[in-house]
């Protein structure tokens, strides 16, 4: 696939002149698609594009640019990492090839390991990229930041609110994990809090992230694909969108989530979706969501390479409980100080039992000390039955 077709290249007026740019900017240091060139993707490590895609959501905008762009290349950053902006994806007249065309370029980008940024649409547009993983045959663990789960009703069309009934169903079935983070009790169904939990996947309410925010970092290093869906913004942070509610984030822990979100060394897509421009009149959404991104950037910059823990570095704490049967294993990197712990399951090519490790946090290790199972070592352990 030839992928600079599938992208329209920047407003000429805004993004082509360098000089319009301080060399500490963004703008300037960014390599940007324009209607001379096109970014050299290969030598790139993270890929920015927008995707005007609103046949799912309310959240429709009229604007041929994409303001976020703007803000963003204003912001200064130092040492700016490869960073490429593809422009904007050309849509055609059929939704289904969109999604194939999104899928196709996700996947081209993560399979070369460049990590796609991307600006929406609605966030149904999150089915594509979990099928951009499935196309490459990757098992995936899926985080969504969002005050609802968007499962819909049985014969709902795709669209933001039902997106991800389509992901539970399709086959094969790559889904490893579902992460929610920032649901809000009142606007779910009980039945689906039930039918989630049942399948063992993780569901955070808004009120413990928020009087825990620290504790949402080992959730995205267990993260591949993360999903921000701006309604769970509270409004008086974002105006920008149909859907906000006066409960939600505030501006600065959304820069806090996309900042454990880019330290991650497993986040392999990020996406940020229900921007409505038609609705950001002082430009404070897509100021909001630069920042985000900026934060994502710098979180990303700061890597550890820790994908997994280097046994050999860690510190490992053993914890046995009293039936004398469960023992569960913690290691704790002495570079960054970050814990995981080992969930065993049976090796299907060997017969034997290996640790699957689950980033974890300290408290996760406390918990353990006081003769409780830690609440992700349960579900994971129920994930290999």
């Amino acid at each position: 696939m030839q992928i600079s077709s599938n992208f329209i290249p920047l407003n000429r007026e805004l993004y082509l002149l360098k000089e319009r740019w301080n060399p500490s900017q963004i703008g300037f240091q960014i390599d940007s698609h324009t209607h001379e060139s096109f970014p050299n993707v290969d030598y790139a490590e993270i890929a920015i594009f927008n995707v005007p895609e609103y046949e799912g959501t309310e959240n429709i905008s009229s604007f041929s640019d994409c303001k976020v762009r703007d803000s963003l290349y204003r912001l200064y950053f130092e040492g700016l990492p490869k960073i490429v902006d593809l422009g904007t994806l050309n849509l055609i007249s059929s939704r289904k090839e969109n999604f194939d065309i999104i899928m196709e370029v996700c996947a081209d980008l993560i399979e070369k390991g460049i990590i796609p940024l991307i600006i929406g649409g609605g966030q149904d547009i999150s089915y594509a990229i979990y099928k951009a993983y499935a196309f490459l045959e990757k098992n995936i663990t899926f985080c969504s930041v969002d005050s609802t789960f968007d499962i819909g009703l049985k014969d709902d069309k795709l669209k933001s609110s039902s997106y991800l009934s389509k992901i539970l169903s399709h086959k094969p079935n790559h889904l490893f994990n579902f992460i929610n983070i920032g649901y809000q009790s009142f606007f779910v169904k009980p039945e689906e809090i039930k039918l989630l939990e049942e399948l063992n996947f993780e569901l955070n309410r808004l009120g413990k992230i928020k009087g825990k925010i620290h504790e949402i970092e080992p959730l995205f290093r267990n993260t591949d694909f993360l999903s921000f869906d701006m309604s769970c913004v509270r409004s008086s942070s974002f105006l920008s969108n149909v859907y906000s509610t006066p409960n939600g984030f505030d501006g600065e822990e959304v820069c806090k989530i996309a900042r454990y979100a880019g330290i991650s060394d497993k986040i392999s897509s990020f996406g940020i979706f229900e921007y409505n421009q038609n609705l950001d009149k002082l430009n404070q959404g897509s100021q909001l969501i630069a920042q985000m991104l900026w934060y994502f950037i710098e979180g990303f910059k700061s890597r550890k390479n820790e994908l997994n823990p280097n046994t050999d570095n860690c510190i490992k704490y053993t914890v046995a409980f009293e039936d004398q049967h469960t023992e569960i294993e913690f290691y704790k990197s002495q570079t960054s100080g970050r814990w995981w712990m080992g969930v065993p399951f049976k090796n299907p090519e060997t017969n034997n039992f290996n640790n699957y490790f689950v980033a974890c946090s300290y408290d996760d290790y406390q918990y353990a000390n006081k003769g409780q199972l830690p609440k992700r070592w349960i579900k994971t352990y129920n994930r290999f039955l």
